[in-house]
C-alpha cells in the first residue's frame, strides 16, 4: 500500500470505530423508556433487512432460499442477533455504556479459546498471555473492591459476557463451516430476514411490540440510528477487508472500545475513576496479543452486525 492509501484506509478505520462505538450509548437510550427487548430486536432485524436488501439489490446479489441456506440464516440469526442482542438490551438498563464497550473487547479472547476447541487455530503462548491480560481487565471491571466511579452490578456484567461469548462462537462457526458459498451481504440479508420472521410470534406473545410513532421519540430514533450505523459500518468493514486486508481491518476493535468510552461520556455524561484506564490498557494488550487469523478476522465482522 502507498502512504496515501494507508492514510485513507486508516481514516476509514477511525470512522468505523467512531460509528460502531456510538451504538452502545444509543442502545442505552433505546431502552430508557422501558421498551421490551424482543421488540427492539425485531425492529433492529427489520431495519437491517431493509438496508441489506437495498445493498443486495444494488449489487444484484440474489438471496438463495434452499434448505442449507435457510439453516445457515437461522443459526446465525439466533447466535448472532436474537439471543445476544436480547441479552444486550436487558443488560443495557443496568450497566454503563462504557463498561459494556470494555466488556465486548473480550470477544477476540473468547474467539481464540473456541477456535482451539473447534480446531480452527493452534495454541500459541503469546495468545495465552493475551488471554491473561484480557481477563485481568475483566476482573478489574467486576471486582467489588475496585472503584471505577460507576456502580458495576456483577450479575449483569457476567450476563453480558455471554453476549461476547456468542459473538465469538458465531465468528468461529463461520470460519469452521463456512457460509454455503454466499457473500457476507447475502448472509446478513438472509439472517436478518429469517430472524425478523422468527421474532414476529415472539413479539406478539411477549407483548413487546413497539408501534412506530411520528415524530420519532428519542428512543426509537436511537434504535433506528444504531441499526443503520451497524449496517453501513459493516458494509465498510467488508469493503476495507477486501482492500487493506483482514488483519489491518480487525484493528477496528481497539477503536470501537475507545470510542465507546468517549461516546458514553459525551452522549450520556458517564464518568469513571482513573482505574478504568488500567482496565482499558489490559484489554488493549490482550486484544493485541490475541489477534485472529485472517479467516476469523473477516468472519468476526458478521458477529458484531
Amino acid at each position: 500500500m502507498t502512504r496515501r492509501e494507508i492514510a485513507f484506509f486508516s481514516f476509514c478505520l477511525v470512522l468505523m470505530g467512531a460509528g460502531w462505538g456510538s451504538t452502545l450509548p444509543m442502545t442505552k437510550i433505546a431502552v430508557s423508556t422501558g421498551y421490551g427487548h424482543f421488540g427492539l430486536v425485531f425492529w433492529q432485524l427489520t431495519i437491517g433487512m431493509v438496508l441489506m436488501g437495498a445493498i443486495c439489490a444494488l449489487r444484484r446479489l440474489p438471496l438463495p432460499l434452499n434448505l442449507r441456506a435457510l439453516r445457515l440464516y437461522l443459526i446465525l440469526a439466533m447466535i448472532g442477533t436474537i439471543v445476544p442482542n436480547s441479552l444486550s438490551y436487558q443488560v443495557a438498563g443496568h450497566l454503563p455504556a462504557g463498561i459494556m464497550s470494555l466488556l465486548l473487547s473480550v470477544i477476540p479472547m473468547f474467539a481464540f479459546l473456541i477456535a482451539l476447541v473447534l480446531g480452527n487455530d493452534s495454541f500459541r503462548w503469546r495468545r495465552l498471555v493475551g488471554l491473561c491480560f484480557g481477563f485481568a481487565g475483566v476482573l478489574i471491571i467486576i471486582a467489588p473492591a475496585v472503584d471505577l466511579g460507576q456502580p458495576i452490578p456483577v450479575y449483569w456484567a457476567g450476563l453480558y459476557l455471554i453476549t461476547a461469548l456468542l459473538y465469538a462462537f458465531e465468528s468461529n462457526y463461520i470460519a469452521k463451516w463456512g457460509t454455503e458459498g454466499l457473500g457476507p451481504f447475502q448472509v446478513m440479508l438472509g439472517a436478518s430476514l429469517v430472524g425478523a420472521l422468527v421474532m414476529i410470534p415472539v413479539v406478539i406473545l411477549s407483548g413487546h411490540y413497539i408501534a412506530p410513532q411520528w415524530p420519532l421519540p428519542l428512543p426509537q430514533g436511537a434504535l433506528i440510528a444504531s441499526s443503520m450505523i451497524h449496517v453501513f459500518v459493516y458494509a465498510t468493514y467488508v469493503w476495507l477487508a477486501g482492500r487493506a486486508g483482514a488483519v489491518f481491518t480487525v484493528q477496528v476493535s481497539y477503536l470501537v472500545t475507545g470510542f465507546g468510552l468517549i461516546w458514553a461520556g459525551v452522549i450520556l455524561g458517564e464518568a469513571y475513576a482513573a482505574t478504568i484506564w488500567l482496565a482499558l490498557a489490559a484489554m488493549f494488550i490482550g486484544m493485541y496479543l490475541v489477534q485472529p487469523r485472517p479467516k476469523l478476522a473477516v468472519s468476526s465482522a458478521i458477529s458484531q452486525s
